[in-house]
Order: C-alpha cells, then sequence, then structure tokens
C-alpha cells in the first residue's frame, strides 16, 4: 500500500460510517413500521408527484379530495427510487398502514438522528424571510450544512416532510411553523423540538379564528412548549404582548431573549442608518457585544427582522460574522419583498419601472410595514395594487379601512384595490382630504387579478413608477407578477 503512514492512522469520526443516501429502505421502514418491498436508496423526499426529483422517496398521502395512490406511475416516471405506500404495488415500495402517521414517524427519526441545533420560528409577519436569513447566515457559517423547511412548508404536512428531508450530517436545522387554529403549534414544535424558538411578531392574521390578538399572541406561544431542555425563547420587545409571551417562555425556556427597539431588548437596535446602494447599516447591542453589519432588504420592518436573526445566530452558537454577510447579500424573496426592474413607457423617460413583489400574503401588520418600504422609495410615481387581506373576521371592514393612513402617508400616488373586502378601504380613501402636501389619490377598486392587470395597463407601468404589489395569496395577484416580469429588464 502506498498510503501516506499518517492516513492508515486517521480519525474515524461517528458520522463518517453515515451512508451517503438521504435514506435507505431498512431505516425507512423501522422509522415507520413498515415493510420494505426490496432494497433500494432515495436522495429526496416528495409529497407532490409534480415535484418528484431522480432519487425520491414518494409518500402517497390520502387527503380529503385526493389520493396519492393515484399519482404512482407519474411519480416513478419522473424518477422516484421508493414510495411510501398503504397497498403493495409492482415499484419499490414500503408498506405501511398509513402513509400520514409514516410520514411522522420518518420525521421524527430524522429529527432523533442528528445532532444538529434546530430553530423553530413563528410570527404573524415576517416568519419565512427570517427563517431564510437564518438558513442563509448558518449555511454559510457551517459550509453547507444547514438545512431549512423550503417554500413555505410551515403546516401539519409541511413540517414533518421537511425534517425527513435533513440530511443525518445536518450541523443546523431552521423550521417555519405556521398557524391558523389554537393548538396547531403546539403538535408542530413538539416534533421539531428546537433549541431556539422564535416569534417575530404578533398581529391580526388569521384573526377570524381567534376571538382576540391576545389569544393569537397565546398559539403563537405554544412553540414555546416542545423547546428542548435548557432552550432559548426569542420575543419581539416592542410587541404589546411582550409579556404575555415572556411568560410562557418561561413555562418552558431556559433563557429568554427580547429582540427590538426597546431600551430594555436584550439584543436591541442602537442605530439605523441608509446604507450607500440602498439597505441599511445597522448597529446593534447583543448584551455582551455590539455589532455593525448591513442589511441589503428596505424597510424597518427587516431591522427588526434583523434583530431576530443575530439574536437566534448567537443563541444556537452560530458565526456573527457570516449572519452579518448573509444580511448585506441577501436579496427579495419572490412574493415576499422580491424587486424588479420591468420596461415601462413614458414618465420619465428611463424606460423601466421598479415592481416590488410582496405578493404571496397579507395581513394588517405586514401591509402597513410594506406600504411604508413604498413609501420609501424613490420614485416619480408610487403606485399600490392592494389585495384583500384575508381571514380577519367580523372586524375585516376596520381592517382594511385603517389602511388608508399609511397609504396617505407613504405619498401613494395610485391605489388599485382589489376583492370586495377592499371596499372599505375604498370608501375611507375616497372619503379622505386631500393632504396639505399630497394631492388626491387616485382609487380604482376591482374585483380580481385579471381585473388589476387591465387596470394598472390603462396607464402604466410608467418609467420611474415604483408599483407595489401585495395581498392575500388567495387573491391570486402572483399571476399579475409573472406577467409584469414576464419581459425583466
Amino acid at each position: 500500500m502506498n498510503a501516506h503512514p499518517a492516513m492508515l492512522t486517521w480519525p474515524v469520526e461517528t458520522e463518517d460510517q453515515r451512508g451517503l443516501a438521504l435514506w435507505t429502505a431498512r431505516e425507512i421502514a423501522e422509522a415507520t413500521g413498515g415493510k420494505a418491498s426490496a432494497d433500494f436508496e432515495v436522495a429526496g423526499c416528495a409529497i407532490d408527484s409534480r415535484e418528484v426529483m431522480e432519487g425520491d422517496l414518494f409518500f402517497a398521502l390520502k387527503g380529503e379530495a385526493s389520493d396519492g395512490h393515484r399519482f404512482l406511475a407519474g411519480a416513478f416516471d419522473r424518477g422516484a427510487a421508493g414510495a411510501l405506500v398503504e397497498r403493495a404495488i409492482d415499484y419499490p415500495h414500503v408498506l405501511v398502514s398509513d402513509t400520514s402517521s409514516a410520514l411522522e414517524g420518518l420525521a421524527r427519526a430524522a429529527r432523533n438522528r442528528v445532532d444538529a441545533g434546530i430553530i423553530g420560528v413563528t410570527g404573524s409577519a415576517g416568519k419565512t424571510g427570517v427563517k431564510e436569513a437564518l438558513y442563509a447566515a448558518l449555511d454559510r457559517g457551517s459550509r453547507g450544512r444547514a438545512h431549512r423547511s423550503v417554500k413555505s412548508y410551515n403546516n401539519h404536512v409541511g413540517v414533518p416532510l421537511s425534517l425527513c428531508r435533513m440530511p443525518a450530517r445536518t450541523r443546523f436545522g431552521v423550521f417555519e411553523m405556521g398557524m391558523n387554529h389554537p393548538g396547531e403549534l403546539a403538535a408542530l414544535t413538539r416534533l421539531v423540538r428546537p433549541h431556539v424558538a422564535l416569534v417575530t411578531t404578533i398581529a391580526p392574521a388569521h384573526i377570524g379564528h381567534f376571538a382576540s390578538e391576545e389569544d393569537i399572541a397565546d398559539a403563537k406561544g405554544e412553540i414555546f412548549e416542545g423547546l428542548e431542555v435548557g432552550g432559548v425563547a426569542i420575543i419581539p420587545a416592542d410587541s404589546p404582548y411582550y409579556a404575555r409571551l415572556r411568560a410562557k417562555a418561561e413555562l418552558h425556556a431556559g433563557r429568554v431573549v427580547g429582540f427590538g427597539f426597546s431600551r430594555d431588548a436584550d439584543v436591541r437596535l442602537i442605530d439605523a442608518v441608509p446604507a450607500p446602494g440602498g439597505g441599511t447599516l445597522v448597529t446593534a447591542d447583543l448584551g455582551d457585544r455590539k455589532l455593525c453589519y448591513t442589511i441589503a432588504m428596505p424597510g424597518d420592518h427587516w431591522v427588526a427582522n434583523s434583530l431576530a436573526v443575530m439574536a437566534a445566530v448567537e443563541a444556537i452558537g452560530g458565526d456573527l460574522g457570516a449572519a452579518g454577510l448573509a444580511l448585506a447579500e441577501m436579496e427579495g424573496l419572490a412574493g415576499r419583498g422580491a424587486r424588479h426592474r420591468i420596461p415601462a413607457i413614458g414618465g420619465d423617460g428611463s424606460g423601466e419601472a421598479v415592481l416590488i413583489d410582496e405578493s404571496y400574503n397579507a395581513n394588517p401588520a405586514s401591509m402597513r410595514a410594506t406600504i411604508g418600504q413604498l413609501g420609501a422609495t424613490p420614485a416619480r410615481r408610487r403606485v399600490a395594487v392592494l389585495g384583500a387581506m384575508k381571514e380577519l373576521g367580523a372586524q375585516e371592514d376596520r381592517y382594511h379601512a385603517e389602511l388608508a393612513a399609511p397609504i396617505r402617508a407613504a405619498d401613494i400616488d395610485r391605489v388599485i384595490l382589489v376583492g370586495s373586502e377592499m371596499a372599505a378601504l375604498a370608501l375611507a380613501l375616497g372619503k379622505s382630504e386631500a393632504g396639505a402636501l399630497a394631492g388626491r389619490i387616485e382609487v380604482d377598486h376591482v374585483g380580481n387579478s385579471a381585473e388589476a392587470a387591465e387596470c394598472l395597463a390603462s396607464d402604466g407601468p410608467q418609467g420611474g413608477d415604483a408599483i407595489l404589489v401585495k395581498g392575500s395569496n388567495s387573491v391570486g395577484l402572483g399571476a399579475l407578477v409573472r406577467a409584469l416580469t414576464a419581459r425583466e429588464n
């Protein structure tokens, strides 16, 4: 043997004994209590046959309206290496009595096998952006050994699927958890078992399913119930529900960290100034040290988000320097702040307009934040295409009408309101007095996304416009964004 002698005595770490596959058929069978039809290995997991990639394990889940077993042939045509099924098939599979229960069983096995720092993220707004920022920070600091839930996979199916996808060698895992009813987060957090549980903010999202915002705060506080012993709870110090969240956190956490602009916050903003080239230069006090870093994403809400990110990175033992670099490089997410340069005519003659894509979701807090962001964007003309906010219950008229004040404050020139729920805001804007320094706002109220596109096209986009598109996902404004960006500059 020609190997160098030192190589022959190189220490072997435990993780070196792990296979390269995400899961083997034997491991899947052991975790789910099923029976494997053959030996096979998988490199990923999928629940939608249209998203199956080469080497994936396909979960044939049964829902109220569909049965995944109907799509098995399509999954294997796309390259599935195996399937989790409730009846024997002619393809490689693991046979179980209930595929939904098996999904959770494999998720528990995934959580049990990793020696990783796990972060759970929830909140009424900002949780996907914070999750992505945490992943970028921890992946950079660990040289590619971080894992996170993709898209908004944050419910009773998405969370266990995200756990199943977590490689055994993961050093950091970041999982988004959502809810729209009491008790949902409690179940999810006990599956994730985070070492750090973070609440971004409390706002009247899904308040149609709750009696009050206090009840929403209590439901979000369920995330602390799954904390590992000695875990850290991170909560918004500026929230009117801070004391309520803290009381809940102290029942389960070894340490509670408040973040925000308040002087009492443990991770506190010292200063925030516009950064050259856009974004914000932030100076923060972490108690034992001060940090200065740049955020590429605009808006005060991202200043607050960055404080939450830094608090979580420090709590999990991550690299704060890498976190700062990640925040400086992070671009807007599709549907959640992505900015596009799109073709435009007339106006200032520049031939382009700025499109701010916030089309994925909306609640009163996120609406106010992004309307303010539009107001801070330099533009010849500011245009807001705002879709209805869903699941606001009996107070939906009030919540919609209250957006009139931030719209006026943002010096917006034109507003296109989409959906019947926006009638209250249209009325509020129509009745409002013209501001002393601002002209009367041009207001259009339409029924759907297609009509909004026609309305916008009637006199735009114009050169120098800044256009915000935001609304609840079910309004369908993502289609408008896709149409506008089809010829992106």
